[in-house]
């Protein structure tokens, strides 16, 4: 069972328009430490305006860790990592890049949350990468996501996860030397009135915190069940909770990546629809941008944000980090963002329309669902999960 927290304030952050002037702000605010972890860091706008910020950071005094994901940050130029550590920025790279012809499992075990941790007082949960918003092909609307700035007890098991993956990467890494850790104590006090619990998924004890938190929401849903994930290839555990939820009178809506960026997974993923649409769920797919959001609303009671997507890479394979919130204000302000992007930038796809798709459209959909359960068997082989 999650243990939710009392007395948290939590703030919705949309898409890095809001998020990177909020974490610029906290990083020039701290005053002993900072920790940051991220996917993708790259060197653009908002790449150099964290950077800078962390950069003024050290060199006032405040040790600054930033940690970054070794496939996700590949295009991370020596500049710019030379010039955070000439500022004193403690910098070093989750699994560096394996050569791209070998297979080995490991290559997709990735760093792929998002997190923040500044002083102790304050942490920033979510999906978003430091890139630049209109870092996409074609240069459209920016991506379409969200984070949390989170401050209250919830903190101390957030500073606690950011110090033990720094730790354990640390003495992993030939030449890291041994950690030596003197920063503050997380502030626990009561900052607000939201109760609020954070999960990780890793490969050790939590593989499954993650996915169990949805399934339990799920279970529960009496009403409206919501979700937006940018990669939605679920198992069939996940699928059949959506199903039974619909069956027994639960508005179920999906909303989905409707622009094509990663082709595997996008194709694959339209594989589920015709079962789904069945089911008398609705999939909605968002067009006017790319969708990078991980959140969920139940009920307008709960809610989830986080890095973590509903697909076998993200539920098997990656460290990933989300935050479960049950708040009527917080879930009521996230499901009436995410109303307003289905109405202002989504299309329903239809169960009828979609039965009468071309048979080359067909083909395209199942071949890449068949590869992507090919390397799902393969990759995350032993991990305990159905993804049929």
């Amino acid at each position: 069972m999650t243990e939710l927290l009392h007395g948290n304030r939590l703030t919705l952050l949309e898409s890095g328009r809001e998020y990177f002037p909020a974490l610029e702000a906290a990083c020039d605010a701290a005053c002993r430490e900072i920790h940051v972890e991220t996917y993708i860091f790259e060197d653009d706008v908002a790449g150099r305006t964290i950077a800078h910020a962390l950069m003024r950071a050290a060199q006032r005094g405040v040790t600054t860790h930033l940690l970054v994901d070794g496939f996700g940050s590949k295009k991370l130029g020596n500049e710019l990592v030379d010039e955070l550590k000439r500022a004193g920025v403690k910098f070093m790279v989750y699994r560096p890049e394996i050569k791209k012809w070998r297979f080995p499992r490991q290559r997709f075990r990735r760093l792929h949350r998002k997190l923040a941790v500044i002083d102790g007082r304050v942490a920033f949960v979510g999906g978003v990468n430091i890139i630049d918003d209109m870092h996409t092909p074609r240069h459209t609307p920016p991506r379409f996501d969200y984070a949390v700035r989170i401050e209250g007890p919830l903190l101390e098991t957030i500073h606690a996860a950011v110090k033990r993956l720094w730790t354990i990467v640390l003495l992993t890494q030939f030449g890291g030397g041994w950690p030596e850790y003197d920063g503050p104590e997380a502030d626990t006090a009561d900052r607000g009135s939201q109760r609020a619990a954070f999960l990780v998924r890793d490969n050790l004890w939590h593989r499954s915190d993650i996915e169990e938190a949805y399934l339990s929401a799920i279970a529960r849903a009496r009403s409206e069940i919501l979700i937006a994930s940018s990669y939605f290839f679920p198992g069939i555990t996940f699928r059949h909770a959506l199903a039974e939820a619909a069956a027994r009178g639960v508005r179920v809506m999906l909303l989905l990546q409707g622009r094509v960026e990663y082709r595997l997974l996008h194709y694959a993923s339209r594989a589920l629809y015709g079962a789904l649409l069945d089911a008398g769920i609705e999939i909605h797919e968002y067009h006017k941008s790319f969708l990078h959001a991980k959140v969920a609303v139940i009920d307008s009671a709960w809610a989830t944000v986080g890095s973590s997507n509903i697909d076998p890479f993200s539920l098997l394979l990656a460290r990933e980090a989300n935050v479960i919130v049950e708040d009527f204000d917080f879930a009521r302000e996230l499901r009436q963002n995410l109303y307003a992007a289905i109405e202002d930038g989504a299309r329903q796809v239809r169960r009828e329309s979609w039965h009468r798709r071309p048979l080359p459209a067909r083909v395209a959909h199942w071949t890449c669902y068949g590869f992507a359960r090919f390397l799902t068997g393969v990759f995350a082989y032993g991990q305990g999960q159905e993804f049929s």
